[in-house]
């Protein structure tokens, strides 16, 4: 008798272990899930590993990057054919929803995005929250007006915890002007409690010469978030290298599609990943009649091309000794304001009076 309750009592705990192990692996399916799938999901699909290899080649490394790039740019990947590339298509819009939804299930998907803390309360107040994950953040000014110390602190920021500010990943520094200082992410880090070394552990650093290797970097930046959780990327400054490849009105045409291309990029980024991306963007003196009448007679570089790819963008200017003003330039939801905030020692901060 008590052996049999025995056995009855094991195959009860065995049961309930196996239910609790089912239930762990569901939940781990679910996280994986939630992410972009991987380009190697598609071998369960039927397709080749020889032309899953041909398409991580080509700069495509998860299902959802096929889905948003144009047939023609399928069949540009050496060795795909017209009856692989539609094959390929076919099986990654099975995988991911391509369609129509409610704009219920879109406001509910939008509440759960993530905002990341910029180090300053009137700025996070302006901006609703910090910078929007999953778009792309444009902040543009003359010299001397925080761009790169903002970036800075976003870069530790970022790694934060959520209900510290954060997006609880690691950071993407391009650097195309040089003027990346980690000393700067080690004082910004002290300032949270951070682990200096941690924290410079967990940004990946690249420095741009050209803007052909700006666009090379992209490419590895996303084989680099698929392997791991990245928050946010930051291109500081974004038009500084087309601005010198390509001079002149003769190339003006050839810039700006390059700079399109390039900004396309950064949108499949932002969508395929939810990262924050954050572009910094030089401004030029507006010397034509309207230059009279305006008040502030600079303008930022990239012309309607570089205003269309940018879901928000801010201007900021100098203010009185370390403060600096941030104004919302456009915004599809946040209302036309300005904030003041501060540079000093440990990163931006609130103004002090």
């Amino acid at each position: 008798f008590f052996s049999h309750r025995f056995k009855r009592k094991f195959v009860s705990d065995m049961s309930r272990q196996v239910e609790q192990q089912q239930e762990h692996l569901q939940e781990g399916d679910q996280e994986e899930q939630s992410g972009p799938l991987p380009l190697k999901h598609l071998e369960t699909c039927g397709i080749s590993a020889t032309d899953i290899k041909k398409l991580m080649d080509a700069g495509l490394y998860t299902v959802e990057s096929v889905t948003m790039i144009p047939r023609k740019q399928l069949l540009a990947v050496k060795g795909i054919s017209e009856a692989k590339a539609d094959k390929i298509m076919q099986e990654c819009c099975k995988l991911v929803p391509m369609g129509f939804t409610t704009a219920t299930e879109f406001h509910e998907s939008r509440s759960e995005l993530i905002q990341i803390s910029t180090g300053s309360k009137e700025l996070d107040k302006l901006l609703n929250g910090g910078i929007e994950t999953g778009s792309i953040t444009e902040m543009f000014g003359e010299f001397r007006t925080g761009k790169t110390q903002l970036c800075h602190t976003l870069c530790v920021s970022c790694q934060l915890p959520l209900s510290q500010g954060g997006g609880e990943g690691k950071a993407l520094y391009i650097d195309t002007e040089g003027t990346f200082r980690p000393e700067r992410c080690r004082a910004i880090a002290e300032r949270y409690g951070l682990d200096p070394d941690d924290v410079l552990d967990n940004i990946a650093y690249a420095r741009a010469f050209n803007s052909d290797h700006q666009m090379q970097l992209l490419v590895q930046a996303s084989a680099m978030m698929v392997e791991s959780r990245y928050a946010l990327l930051i291109i500081d400054s974004a038009t500084a290298l087309f601005r010198t490849d390509y001079s002149g009105r003769g190339e003006l045409s050839a810039r700006q599609m390059s700079l399109a291309k390039y900004l396309r990029m950064l949108a499949r980024l932002a969508d395929e990943f939810g990262i924050a991306v954050v572009i910094t963007n030089q401004v030029v003196a507006q010397v034509d009649g309207g230059a009279m009448f305006a008040a502030d007679p600079k303008k930022p570089i990239g012309g309607h091309i570089m205003a269309h790819a940018s879901t928000t963008r801010l201007s900021l200017r100098k203010g009185r000794n370390e403060q600096r003003i941030c104004k919302i330039y456009d915004s599809p939801c946040l209302p036309e304001s300005e904030a003041v905030f501060g540079i000093y020692a440990d990163g931006v901060g609130d103004a002090k009076d």
